[in-house]
């Protein structure tokens, strides 16, 4: 009963405050320490309204195309991963932005059922008691950009030296590109990789008529088959 209580609280508290730190940072801190490292730890929380849109377009092409008509779990999603994944060594995850929100805004790192059994309630959650854009902003603002680098405002700052509101196109889609292990991954000097997904993520971008309309969804959904 407790266990409800508080996150729904909380839940319904983070629709309007800001996220003050999530694990995910706390254990990368920890990492560091034992791991010999300089502590780093890169943040700055800013509104929705100065969060680029570009961005913003340029995550949902990456990470989620079906972000503003689902409600939280995308299942084409998860049943083009399933079967890809019975014929392939290198897996594919079909988390949508709300679940990776959830993800790392109340949780912990891993690949557990228990976890992921969390992970489908706290989703449920935020569906229930934020809206998109909210949902948008938390995510903008603590996802893991970097090494020790969180949020798009301190990304754009540390890699092109300007606020999140001022984003371009393609950088925007250069940092939707390394979302998938910013650590390994570079903004800065980028390879081959890296650049043919910002590429791919511009048409995209292009195929949406360059905006994310949170009140009406896309009709045009675009291809499965054609996303990298």
């Amino acid at each position: 009963m407790w266990f409800f209580i508080t996150s729904i609280l909380s839940v319904i508290i983070f629709r309007w405050l800001p996220i003050p730190v999530t694990p995910l940072m706390l254990i990368r801190c920890v990492e560091q320490k034992m791991d010999g490292k300089e502590l780093k730890l890169k943040k700055h929380w800013v509104s929705f309204d100065e969060l680029s849109p570009n961005l913003q377009l340029a995550v949902v092409c990456s990470e989620d195309q079906n972000f503003i008509k689902h409600n939280g779990f995308d299942f084409e999603a998860i049943d083009r991963a399933m079967e890809y994944n019975e014929n392939h060594k290198k897996t594919r995850g079909a988390s949508t932005i709300s679940q990776q929100t959830a993800k790392n805004v109340f949780l912990w790192s891993g690949r557990s059922w228990v976890r992921k059994g969390f992970e489908v309630y706290f989703t449920f959650l935020i569906e229930t008691i934020w809206n998109k854009q909210r949902i948008m902003e938390v995510y903008l603002n603590v996802i893991e950009m970097g090494d020790g680098i969180y949020g798009a405002d301190a990304a754009a700052k540390i890699y092109f030296h300007k606020s999140a509101k001022d984003l371009t196109k393609p950088e925007a889609c250069l940092i939707a590109a390394v979302l998938p292990n910013p650590r390994k991954f570079l903004v800065v000097n980028p390879g081959s990789y890296i650049l043919s997904r910002k590429d791919w993520m511009l048409h995209q971008m292009s195929l949406w008529g360059g905006v994310l309309n949170y009140e009406k969804p896309v009709e045009k959904e675009i291809p499965s088959s054609k996303k990298k």
